[in-house]
């Protein structure tokens, strides 16, 4: 299938330096939006917090549902519904709180457990009594759950207790909790209330267990610090593969060809980040799946183009470069955008149909391959131009070699 008659010149190069200043101006847009005002909407894979999804038995008001969240205690809730047939009051539900305990949090329980860390001094004799001093105190890396030792049976009930007793500090719910969990070793594991479970309770508190469910559909939660170290990770993920996929253009034609397609990757993603800027999507490990997803699909459709100049300069020697980008991108215009249509038509499906974390994929891959794909013929192509004029000629240009007969300039 060919959209255009073989034969058809484009004069592409003719309108290269407009697009250029488009692309430069919204690549510094993207740039000030996104180192100051007014940033990514992070997720909560980068910033840390608790998101509970909850399918509610009677219909509530996303603004209601906000205010009912901050009356219990959470700061900041973010409020999404979601759209779901089988359950119509669904919600998305995001706290910057997170399950993890501080550290005086943590002092407290090994004071009230009457456990001496190395250094520190003994418990008080009169409050920690032979018997109920633990030996060792463990906390998981969640936060909802301590491990204890002791040098004889401990009591049980005691340690319940003791936990309740630290502020913001509350016991999960069950007939075996704490529980011994090795009689050998005098072993016990306390669980806690983790934040998605305080949120819960607070909701049934305020609304009433006729609206809310007993259990949230899920319950995910991630640190502060561990939402840094993705976040960082992420964006050397995206910087790494550009500088691959450089050195794998360097290898595949020359030096010349690679800092044009790394120059519209680099477009290819902050144009990606504008728009989720813009549109106030969240930005979360998917969406990084998606950039990386989007830098393939440039490079691939740069490469094309590359390997159709790199022919025709062997092919029509004596024409300019400029002329080569033309007659190139010219004869590889019908592909990229057979290419490009056929990669769109399914993620439109997505984006109509597609819900939460898909939809959102499929919006940064809409706008990546668009942008992609305009950016290997307007971008790239002129780069490219730039650099084997500036470093690598080693002459004047030649006068163009007239077209030949069956070429149309338009």
């Amino acid at each position: 299938m060919e959209f255009f008659k073989p034969g058809r010149y484009f004069d592409i190069w003719a309108q290269h330096k407009w697009w250029l200043i488009i692309s430069t101006l919204v690549n510094l847009s993207a740039i000030f939006m996104l180192t100051v005002y007014p940033g990514l909407n992070l997720g909560t894979d980068f910033k840390g917090g608790t998101e509970v999804e909850i399918a509610f038995k009677k219909p509530v008001e996303a603004g209601e549902l906000r205010k009912q969240i901050g009356s219990i205690g959470f700061h900041s809730p973010d409020v999404v519904g979601v759209s779901d047939p089988n359950n119509p009051y669904r919600f998305l539900i995001r706290v910057q709180e997170v399950t993890a305990l501080n550290d005086d949090q943590k002092s407290s329980l090994m004071e009230s457990l009457c456990f001496a860390a190395k250094g520190g001094g003994e418990p008080p004799a009169d409050k920690c009594p032979a018997g109920t001093r633990a030996t060792e105190l463990k906390f998981s890396p969640g936060g909802d759950k301590i491990t204890l030792r002791y040098d004889s049976t401990p009591d049980l009930k005691l340690i319940g207790e003791r936990v309740s007793s630290v502020q913001d500090v509350q016991l999960r719910a069950g007939a075996q909790n704490p529980q011994v969990v090795s009689e050998r070793d005098h072993k016990v594991e306390v669980l806690l209330k983790s934040k998605g479970d305080q949120l819960m309770d607070g909701l049934v508190k305020v609304m009433g267990a006729e609206t809310v469910p007993d259990a949230p559909l899920r319950v995910e939660w991630v640190g502060p610090k561990a939402g840094k170290q993705l976040r960082d990770a992420a964006f050397k993920s995206v910087g790494i593969s550009m500088i691959f996929i450089m050195a794998y253009i360097a290898f595949r034609f020359d030096m010349r060809f690679a800092p044009g397609a790394i120059v519209g990757m680099i477009h290819d993603v902050f144009v990606v980040l504008a728009f989720f800027i813009l549109s106030r999507k969240e930005f979360t490990l998917s969406t990084v799946a998606a950039l990386l997803t989007v830098v393939g699909y440039s490079v691939n459709d740069t490469v094309i183009i590359y390997d159709r100049i790199r022919e025709n300069l062997g092919k029509h020697r004596g024409r300019t470069f400029p002329d080569m980008i033309n007659l190139s991108v010219s004869e590889t215009l019908s592909r990229t955008i057979l290419t490009t249509l056929t990669t769109l038509i399914p993620l439109t499906a997505f984006l109509i149909w597609g819900t939460g974390t898909i939809q959102d994929f499929a919006f940064a891959l809409f706008v990546g391959f668009i942008t992609g794909t305009y950016s290997s013929v307007f971008i790239a192509a002129p780069t490219t131009e730039y650099i084997d004029r500036h470093f690598f000629s080693t002459k004047k240009a030649r006068p163009k070699a007239p077209l030949r007969k069956k070429e149309v300039v338009v």
